[in-house]
């Protein structure tokens, strides 16, 4: 079984990028589990705060998450052409303490995927991603990409995927990367 972990960067309710990502974790093909996590309960980073009070638990928690699969979808909208400061936050979070950088992103498989309103889907957020998965030492796979535009006309009021060349399109990403995922863990 190939462990796939998605991460939304979005706190909205009915948030596309969530949606996308529940819909892959609810599609999920045959021998991949896949769970999901989302950004609520990191605070913005402080180093104060760090020193203070140590790391908080919502990051521990996404922390054991990571750490645990065997790959990670960034599940990532777009704001003003590029990545959201939340999840930027989250990840920031997710690098301290320093030492923790190799146990969190190392050598770790990533992907990006992302749904948008605009017509080119969220090419500008995912080539965001890039300088900063490198500097982490994460292994970004780049065997596909997944970026959907007019996000309005593929969800529903709930944020549900109703688009179904959409869902093929998202079922076919995911079992792309984890068998890539799980071929590079063994498995």
């Amino acid at each position: 079984m190939v462990k796939i972990l998605g991460i939304s960067g979005s706190l909205r309710k009915a948030s596309f990028n969530t949606g996308l990502m529940r819909a892959a974790a609810a599609d999920a093909p045959d021998g991949i589990e896949f769970d999901t996590a989302t950004l609520h309960g990191i605070p913005l980073y402080d180093g104060d705060v760090e020193v203070k009070d140590g790391i908080p638990e919502a990051v521990t928690v996404l922390k054991q998450k990571i750490m645990a699969a065997d790959g990670v979808i960034l599940f990532t909208p777009e704001y003003n052409n590029s990545m959201p400061g939340v999840f930027k936050n989250a990840i920031d979070w997710l690098s301290r303490p320093s030492a923790d950088i190799a146990k969190v992103f190392r050598g770790r498989h990533f992907a990006l995927a992302g749904t948008s309103p605009g017509n080119f889907g969220t090419i500008l957020s995912q080539n965001a991603w890039l300088p900063v998965m490198r500097t982490l030492g994460a292994e970004l796979w780049s065997g596909k990409r997944l970026m959907l535009p007019r996000a309005e006309t593929l969800f529903d009021q709930d944020g549900v995927l109703t688009d179904s060349e959409a869902g093929d399109r998202l079922r076919a990403f995911v079992k792309a990367f984890a068998d890539f995922a799980g071929a590079q863990n063994g498995r």
